[in-house]
């Protein structure tokens, strides 16, 4: 219990009938500590002073203040101190201010086959072998096109890839990576220009501009990776690509009005081959 707490003990206990002499030895509080009436000392205008210098200087705590104070006059350190507190005074914290740059709007995906993005996903079997898995998407249907499973990650496969993907598929305008060096890989670079497939990367540290993935890199964590424990590599890829199907003809997606992405790129054709028609007739 604080003093000020003891007194009102012992102001209580009078009222119930004990003395003061014993109602001060029941709290244990000292009779001269319990009658000491505490002496407001002359503020001479410190409290000003003090409010005005941490203004003045937001970084400033109450002992640099207090050093600035004593350079013209004699004054406690403690002072200060109960002086800053009664005024509730804080060492200020702005943000850093940052010269925001204007950042080209990423493109956005309008039609099937329009823009790829891929990425690279970490995990481990049961004794501790690496995996790592390549997921494909197509931004516009959100369909999951591939997620390929090797131990290691190299452009060769990366290549490996795109070439069955574009000939099931074909090929697509853009693709979307980060800077992986296994993306940025000059035979990588040149696969893709041969095929007039251009390429979007992201900025340094800005996951979000390849969101789309990263989100279905997400999705496939916490629905598949995070479900089963792999006792090798030929289970994980049976459980990863009964997943991918999964995904694309059974889970409803959010993003798509709850739609498959299937049933998503089955009713934009169909919309697509309705709006030809009705020019074709008029």
């Amino acid at each position: 219990m604080s003093i000020a707490q003891r007194r009102e003990a012992v102001r209580f206990l009078g009222t119930q009938g004990v003395s003061v002499q014993r109602a001060c030895v029941l709290v244990q509080l000292q009779r001269a500590s319990f009658h000491y009436q505490p002496r407001s000392a002359a503020d001479d205008g410190v409290s000003t002073e003090i409010a005005a210098l941490a203004h003045a200087h937001p970084r400033y705590g109450y002992r640099r203040i207090w050093a600035l104070l004593r350079r013209k006059r004699v004054i406690n350190r403690k002072r200060v101190h109960r002086l800053w507190k009664r005024t509730r005074l804080q060492v200020q914290r702005p943000k850093r201010r940052r010269q925001r740059r204007e950042r080209p709007v990423p493109l956005a995906a309008t039609y099937p086959n329009h823009i790829w993005a891929y990425d690279f996903v970490g995990d481990q079997d049961v004794h501790g072998h690496s995996l790592r898995l390549l997921t494909v998407i197509d931004e516009c249907t959100r369909e999951g096109l591939a997620i390929d499973l090797e131990s290691s990650t190299s452009a060769e496969r990366v290549i490996g890839v795109l070439v069955q993907l574009v000939a099931a598929h074909g090929a697509p305008a853009y693709i979307r990576s980060d800077n992986g060096s296994e993306f940025v890989a000059g035979v990588v670079q040149t696969w893709l220009a041969q095929r007039q497939i251009q390429t979007l990367y992201s900025d340094p540290g800005c996951p979000w501009q390849n969101g789309k993935d990263e989100r279905f890199n997400g999705t496939v964590r916490d629905e598949c990776l995070n479900m089963h424990l792999f006792a090798s590599v030929a289970e994980a890829r049976v459980r990863l690509e009964t997943f991918r199907r999964h995904y694309n003809d059974e889970r409803p997606h959010s993003r798509l009005g709850y739609q498959t992405p299937s049933e998503f790129k089955r009713a934009w054709l169909k919309a697509q081959a309705k709006q030809q028609d009705s020019h074709i007739s008029t």
